[in-house]
């Protein structure tokens, strides 16, 4: 049997001057991302999310829904075959500022909808378009390429 890993994150949002705004990170490999991390012991995955969201971003957030869960298996050179879930939530600014945990990302900043999505295509990983497409259009946006 696999070993199971759970981690979880999301897709932050806030309306600034009535506009909305996306948050995205810039991981330590230099690539576009969103904030996530592994469940610790005792966490329902909400908190998880909320939780790596805060350490990552310096944000408080306020989960509105799940957007999707990434399955996937990967290699682990002690454990073995790892099957790995990772859970995105739409996730609401509640407060705090943008503050990058040096240790584990590189940058965080807010974009325009539309700036975030072709940051996405531009410098993301391809397996986040569709978790960065739903999210946008549950915010009630629709992407273009």
């Amino acid at each position: 049997m696999p070993f199971k890993e759970i981690s979880a994150g999301g897709v932050v949002y806030r309306i600034q001057d009535g506009r909305l705004q996306v948050q995205l990170i810039t991981d330590r490999y230099g690539k576009i991302s969103f904030p996530k991390g592994k469940r610790e012991p005792g966490e329902t995955v909400e908190q998880t999310a909320l939780r790596e969201i805060l350490e990552e971003t310096g944000i408080v957030g306020r989960i509105d829904k799940l957007i999707d869960i990434i399955a996937y298996t990967y290699h682990h050179p002690k454990l073995g075959n790892v099957d790995k879930e990772v859970h995105y939530y739409l996730v609401e600014w509640q407060s705090g500022a943008l503050r990058p945990q040096l240790e584990e990302i590189r940058s965080v900043s807010w974009y325009e909808p539309q700036e975030a999505w072709r940051q996405q295509l531009k410098a993301g990983y391809d397996n986040n378009d569709f978790i960065l497409e739903k999210a946008l259009q549950m915010l009630g946006v629709e992407p273009k390429s």
